[in-house]
């Protein structure tokens, strides 16, 4: 037999604090991490979130820094999902700031292997296509980037580190 909730309009607390969505205690800064499906609703998710712990830890909304750092989450994130994708499989998102505040690190890490990212200096196409600017955009927006393989599995993690200007 079920019983009925409280009233819909009553807030309500989980019983049990959820970890996945909690701050990772770090002496060095602040750390956000946490597991996303692997599609474009998955993506959306982790930018919007990585949004809200940026503007907890000092990052406000609407400042250049806020939204760049947002836009490097949505590449790399957009990325694992189109181009990192394997049926059954989620994306990891770490997102670290440093305890200076000056500097921000975002890794992906998906499981797809054979798929590694690549810079063009220039998109293939003409400005035609609506599609394949995501590093060039991460490359411009970050101080560094790059990619490893994956260390506790297949698949790599795409890193890149933002630092804001004194």
């Amino acid at each position: 037999m079920t019983t009925k909730p409280g009233s819909p309009t009553t807030p309500t607390q989980l019983a049990n604090p959820t970890p996945h969505l909690t701050t990772v205690p770090d002496p060095s800064g602040h750390t956000f991490e946490m597991c996303f499906t692997s599609t474009p609703r998955g993506a959306r998710l982790a930018r919007r979130l990585a949004a809200l712990r940026l503007d907890t830890w000092g990052i406000p909304y609407g400042t250049e820094p806020h939204e760049d750092i947002v836009l490097i989450v949505a590449e790399l994130t957009a990325n694992a999902v189109r181009h990192g994708y394997v049926s059954g499989r989620d994306f990891h998102l770490r997102v670290h700031a440093a305890g200076d505040g000056r500097t921000v690190r975002v890794e992906v890490t998906d499981t797809r292997a054979e798929r590694l990212p690549r810079l063009l200096a220039v998109p293939d196409t003409a400005g035609t296509e609506e599609t394949g600017r995501g590093l060039l955009l991460v490359s411009r927006l970050a101080a560094r980037w790059d990619w490893h393989p994956r260390a506790d599995g297949p698949g790599k993690t795409v890193w890149a580190e933002y630092r804001q200007a004194r």
